[in-house]
């Protein structure tokens, strides 16, 4: 059971309690007799459940970045918020759409439930838009049969003491940081078979795919260290949640707190 849907059956409960306390039970109390505990601990909250329940599944949702797959974009530990309407309004716990607004644009960092487990939520930024031809190859992004061009930065000092190199990509509006390391080899197979996979072409250099209608290709800016759409697919309209766009705290370093690209 997800919070989302944890959170739904709390405002279902105290919102029931609230509207028996509110139109019978008060009525029948006397003045100056002490609320009864179900009111106490449950109508109560009520209007603040109601309150989180809006602004989570409307507005902002928090995340935690569980992994190092986003460095040097993001890091682990990084608390961010996700804009939950920038991709078009959806009904909580259901996840679906009722309100287009705007599509997912290459370069934004998204959040998304994870196609080969939906339980859980992956953050990852857009490469691929529907009908997008995607190819890497022996480490080089291309889009449409054009080379994604990478111009080097200075290396970045990892958690570990040790630096690898960074480039600076830019994907539709959006220049970013990645890291890259042209110098190790590591086949890119997939994990499962995917929807969709027959849009995709593995070899011993890489892998080239089509996007499908409705979809979205994922990949990581640390490029060597993610598990993303180059090994278990494309990810689904369904499947997104929001888009990232704010570091609210970072228990490690409050330098961090801000936005980021």
């Amino acid at each position: 059971m997800n919070f989302a849907l944890i959170l739904f059956v709390l405002l279902v409960a105290t919102g029931l309690l609230w509207l028996v306390d509110h139109f019978i039970s008060r009525k029948r109390r006397q003045p100056g007799t002490p609320n009864p505990w179900w009111v106490e601990y449950g109508a109560s909250f009520f209007p603040v459940i109601l309150v989180v329940f809006f602004l989570r599944s409307f507005l902002v949702e928090p995340y935690k970045i569980p992994s190092g797959s986003m460095v040097p974009t993001l890091h682990v530990g990084d608390f961010i918020l996700v804009n939950k309407y920038t991709y078009g309004i959806r009904l909580p716990v259901i996840n679906k759409k009722v309100i287009e607004l705007n599509a997912p644009q290459r370069g934004d960092v998204m959040v998304f439930r994870y196609p080969v487990n939906p339980s859980l939520d992956y953050i990852k930024r857009v490469v691929g838009l529907p009908g997008d031809k995607i190819a890497y190859f022996n480490k080089q992004l291309m889009i449409n049969g054009k080379p994604v061009p990478l111009d080097k930065d200075q290396p970045y000092l990892g958690a570990g003491l040790f630096y690898t190199p960074r480039y600076q990509e830019q994907l539709g509006a959006v220049k970013h940081s990645i890291l890259l390391d042209r110098e190790t080899e590591a086949p890119i197979l997939p994990i499962t078979r995917f929807p969709h996979i027959e849009n995709c072409h593995y070899n011993a250099n890489g892998v080239e795919c089509v996007v499908p209608p409705g979809h979205y290709f994922m990949m990581g800016d640390n490029r060597d260290n993610s598990q993303d759409s180059r090994y278990w697919g494309f990810v689904p309209d369904e499947n997104i949640v929001g888009r990232a766009f704010f570091i609210w705290f970072n228990f490690s370093d409050l330098k961090r707190i801000g936005s980021f690209k």
